[in-house]
């Protein structure tokens, strides 16, 4: 009888105890909440007064920079979803990780094609979770309003630190300016890097600066413009913003400095060492006559669990980890089968993996029925454009039947949200690629540009409707003033290489129209057809004797220069190590392979429509036709044939001359 008086009493402590670890687990259970303010969507495991608190902080700071530059327009067409961890411990699993491990941050932001994120913990540190999140928040701002590419480096990483310092008090008091400890730390200790230097840093060279040299650049670039905005008591602000127009107009930096700033280099590199050196520093105070209050505005409403997990698997997934945002997202699911947005996230993750067929199953669920969200219906058609497409980008065309959906999915996405720039963008690609409603896509093109001032990749997408229009004047001015203007190299090089396809074409056009007058002539008026690529042009005579199509490029192509041998094959594959890259050509019945240090050691021209995006490392599922100029390997042991120089991508039915 004790025996089972004792087997009883341990079932009963079993019992016991699973009944406390469940009732801790449901203690332990978060609670989320979203709140809607006008221009963020707020989710979190935080208390609904924090989450309110973090809109509120938002807001203002959007406000105050909005207000201090009336003339820009900072409605921003990506939305942005921020997520508020109510401890430091619930956010570590969703912390940005690089080399494999977790940044330690108290806060950031993730920028989108299609969506922003901003994500931080309302758990007290020392770190200022804002200041990063204020900094990223102005480059959104400032590039969706001017275009990143026209806007200097220095200014735009300088005006995003001088922001990232923002206080408020009492909803109406607002700090501006403070300085920042460590930049003074650095540039009292360190050379300055001369400001002809500064100003000359673009975006690419930026990214690719050792960690010091980059952390000179943003310390300096901050104090200059500090400088410029609360140096001689706030008198500079005036000059400044002349020298930003002149430099936006492309004039050249002597003339800018001279003109708006009274000064030159040594001049104005004298001002700011002393202004760096000073042990005081003015900051802009500004007291608003009315508090700015927004809780009339925020909206809040209880999360599902299965909401909660479908938004943090779509952060997961737009910080580029996949694995990690399935996880979340199937979870979501198994919540909830019939989440709509988890179900277009995870046909997103699945696209990143190249699973198309799943991704478009889990698409296709997340826009049936009656779907009212834009997004939904855009990530459908995105996922179907995709398929097919190389890694370079590049897509020969669509069925007719996956073109009609993917025109019918854009259409509703613009539908329900007219402001979202993508969806005009895409739409425009799929009218290119299938050469139809050519008019239609320049028009859906300029609204997209005017949702987006600025956009490199939509200016480019109008210059090659413009072409395949055959309107080369018109593609002349929208690209021309990129390949001048743009403070980025490889947008530089990109609208470089359209202008020489755009002269090329003209060039073989006006050739073959002489071949056919003299044609013409002898024969007699008729029609003709010239093949350009991809681009036909009709006229009212006949042709009498065949034209070579691609005889135009014989001089435009580079020639070899001493010591260089040039050569036309098809590129199959491009090798990338850590010793540099390997370009295999096939020439015949023989494989070609040079090699080079990085793309920026070669010369790469296209004068081929057939072309597009970025030359990336791997096989080539498209294998285009190309004429390499080289230096041959005087080594017999060597594994290559020689040293690239130059790549030029020509039509497939070109064929190089003889003389060589």
């Amino acid at each position: 009888m004790k025996r089972y008086s004792l087997i009883l009493a341990s079932a009963l402590w079993v019992l016991l105890l699973l009944l406390h670890c469940n009732q801790s687990a449901v203690a332990a259970k978060d609670t989320w909440t979203s709140v809607h303010s006008q221009n963020f969507f707020l989710v979190g495991n935080a208390s609904e007064k924090e989450i309110k608190q973090v809109a509120t902080r938002l807001e203002q700071f959007r406000e105050v920079f909005s207000r201090l530059f009336p003339r820009l327009n900072f409605a921003s067409p990506v939305p942005t979803t921020v997520i508020v961890f109510k401890s430091d411990s619930s956010y570590k699993p969703f912390k940005p990780i690089a080399d494999g491990r977790v940044v330690e941050v108290s806060g950031y932001f993730q920028g989108g094609h299609d969506l922003n994120y901003i994500t931080l913990t309302t758990e007290k540190r020392d770190e200022n979770a804002y200041s990063t999140i204020f900094h990223e928040y102005v480059h959104l701002l400032v590039n969706n309003s001017l275009g990143r590419a026209n806007v200097p480096p220095w200014f735009n990483e300088g005006l995003a630190e001088y922001y990232s310092t923002f206080d408020i008090q009492d909803g109406q008091k607002v700090f501006l300016g403070n300085p920042i400890s460590h930049h003074l730390q650095l540039l009292r200790s360190a050379h300055l890097l001369p400001l002809k230097t500064l100003f000359a840093v673009d975006y690419y060279s930026l990214e690719r600066n050792k960690h010091e040299t980059r952390g000179l650049f943003y310390a300096e670039s901050w104090a200059l413009v500090h400088y410029l905005i609360q140096g001689n008591e706030g008198k500079q602000l005036p000059k400044l913003s002349r020298f930003l127009d002149l430099l936006l107009k492309n004039t050249a930096v002597e003339t800018a400095l001279r003109d708006a700033l009274q000064t030159d280099y040594a001049g104005l590199e004298k001002e700011l060492k002393a202004y760096i050196q000073r042990s005081a520093y003015r900051i802009n105070v500004a007291t608003f006559e009315k508090k700015l209050e927004f809780d009339s505005q925020l909206q809040t409403a209880p999360l599902t669990d299965a909401e909660a997990q479908a938004y943090l698997g779509d952060l997961l997934y737009h910080t580029q980890r996949a694995e990690d945002a399935s996880a979340k997202l199937q979870q979501a699911l198994l919540l909830d089968p019939n989440l709509p947005i988890a179900h277009a996230s995870l046909g997103m993750v699945r696209m990143a993996q190249k699973n198309f067929v799943e991704a478009k199953q889990h698409l296709a669920k997340a826009v049936e029925g009656n779907s009212q969200s834009y997004l939904a219906h855009y990530y459908y058609a995105f996922a179907l454009s995709r398929e097919g497409m190389t890694e370079g980008e590049l897509v020969a065309g669509y069925p007719a039947e996956t073109a009609h959906l993917m025109r019918t999915e854009l259409q509703k996405a613009i539908e329900l949200n007219p402001g979202y720039p993508e969806s005009y963008h895409l739409l425009a690609f799929v009218n290119l690629v299938t050469d139809q409603n050519l008019d239609e896509s320049i028009q859906l093109i300029k609204k997209a540009l005017a949702l987006s001032p600025g956009s490199e990749e939509y200016l480019f997408v109008l210059t090659q409707v413009y072409l395949h229009k055959q309107d080369f004047e018109a593609a002349r001015k929208v690209v021309e003033p990129l390949s001048v203007n743009s403070s980025d190299p490889r947008i530089r090089a990109t609208a470089e290489s359209l202008l020489k396809s755009i002269s090329a074409i003209q060039e073989q056009m006006a050739r073959a129209r002489a071949e056919h007058e003299k044609a013409g002539q002898r024969s007699g008026p008729g029609n003709f057809v010239t093949q350009v690529g991809s681009i036909s042009t009709t006229s009212d005579r006949n042709v009498a004797e065949p034209v070579d199509p691609s005889s135009y490029l014989q001089e435009a192509l580079k020639a070899p220069a001493a010591g260089e041998v040039r050569m036309q094959g098809v590129l199959t594959q491009i090798d990338c190590g850590p010793k540099g890259i390997v370009f295999t050509i096939s020439v015949g019945d023989t494989l070609l392979k040079l090699q080079t240090k990085s793309f920026d050691d070669i010369d790469i021209t296209t004068f081929s429509t057939e072309v597009g995006g970025e030359i990336t490392c791997g096989v080539r599922k498209i294998k285009n036709a190309v004429v390499v100029c080289y230096l041959p390997s005087k080594d017999a042991r060597s594994k290559t044939d020689g040293i690239a120089k130059s790549i030029d991508f020509v039509p497939p039915d070109f064929k190089l001359s003889g003389k060589q």
